[in-house]
Order: structure tokens, then C-alpha cells, then sequence
């Protein structure tokens, strides 16, 4: 599979997938995985994304640009539906959680190994895995 070129900022003081997603994009994408095949429009998983933010709110463009950027890294799909105002798009799991997790370390080590490959290479040893 072609691993395309990562789009996210990684924070390793936060944990889990906060490290990589904000709150409001991990609700999102939780969302979609637990429906699997069956996949969401972007207004399904906007409308989700608010009733659980409770008090905040994001916006359904927020919602739609963060999911066609999961598709453009191949973590979420998407099937071409026609329904009351056109053509939509239903976005269904590329990858799952495992898979999301995967994803970002690779990216992140194959960065690393770029630009400091020694470095890289002796940091790996340091951990004594």
C-alpha cells in the first residue's frame, strides 16, 4: 500500500490519539469506524461531532475538510451516493484504529530516518527494545 505524505502535527505530550487528532477529529473518526462499511455523510458525523462536544460546537466545513483529508491518507474511504441535493460522499474506514496507529508511527520514524538517520538509528538502540 502507498503510505502518502502525513498531514499531522504530532504531540507526544498529549495521549493516545490526541497525540495526532484533535478532540472534535477523533470523535469524528471513532464515529466512522464504529460504523464500519456502512459509513456516514459528512452531516451524520457533524451531527454526531456536536451532540457529543456538548457546549462547543465546530462547523460542518471543519467536519467535511477534516474527513477528505483523512482520505487523501488513505486512513478513510469514501463512496459516491446520490441522494436530495446531489451527489454526496460516504465515508467508510481505509484503516482502523490499529491501522491509524501504525500509519502515524511509520510516518513518523520514515521522517526521522530522512533527516537524521544516525540519530534515528542510535535513538532506537537507546530504547534497548
Amino acid at each position: 500500500m502507498r503510505m502518502p505524505n502525513p498531514s499531522f502535527k504530532f504531540d507526544p505530550s498529549r495521549d493516545g490519539l490526541s497525540k495526532t487528532l484533535k478532540e472534535y477529529e477523533e470523535i469524528a473518526l471513532r464515529y466512522v469506524w464504529s460504523l464500519g462499511k456502512e459509513g456516514a455523510g459528512s452531516g451524520a458525523v457533524w451531527g454526531h461531532v456536536n451532540e457529543r462536544l456538548g457546549e462547543k460546537s465546530i462547523s460542518r466545513a471543519s467536519i467535511i475538510f477534516f474527513l477528505n483529508r483523512m482520505v487523501d491518507q488513505e486512513v478513510l474511504e469514501y463512496r459516491e451516493e446520490t441522494g436530495k441535493g446531489g451527489h454526496h460522499r460516504i465515508y467508510f474506514p481505509g484503516l482502523d484504529e490499529e491501522g491509524y496507529k501504525k500509519y502515524v508511527v511509520k510516518r513518523l520514524l520514515e521522517s526521522t530516518l530522512r533527516d537524521w538517520p544516525e540519530l534515528t538509528k542510535e535513538a532506537l538502540m537507546e530504547l534497548d527494545l
